[in-house]
């Protein structure tokens, strides 16, 4: 739905880097549908990005029946929706990840609870 701002409509950006604790970088899991929507995480920028499925993840997505089956060496990552080759052991930002990217991953043979995406 577009907006039509009736007067100027000019103020300074709330959710600029600087207004964080580290960059904003939202992950989300495919395929399972117990989750609505991506995770929004204040992540440090010279942090590992192995450290995402080894420390990170397991708080997040720990609790659904699928994340213990995860192949870690198989999953499929896509950053703004594009296929994603992200090396674990650089930095999110040696990985190319800014404040508020978005990416994805998708384990190969886990689609939701009991394959209810499937």
């Amino acid at each position: 739905m577009s907006v039509v701002a009736l007067e100027p409509y000019s103020f300074p950006a709330k959710d600029v880097r600087e207004n964080f604790p580290a960059p904003l970088l939202y992950i989300g899991w495919e395929d399972h549908l117990l989750f609505c929507a991506p995770f929004c995480l204040p992540l440090p920028p010279d942090m590992p990005f192995g450290a995402i499925a080894a420390a990170v993840l397991p708080g997040i997505y720990g609790y659904h029946p699928d994340f213990a089956k995860i192949d870690w060496s198989t999953v499929q990552w896509f950053k703004s929706g594009q296929p994603w080759s992200p090396d674990p052991a650089r930095s999110l930002a040696e990985n190319g990840l800014k404040h508020k990217d978005a990416i994805r991953f998708r384990a190969p043979g886990l689609t939701g609870i009991k394959g209810s995406f499937s």
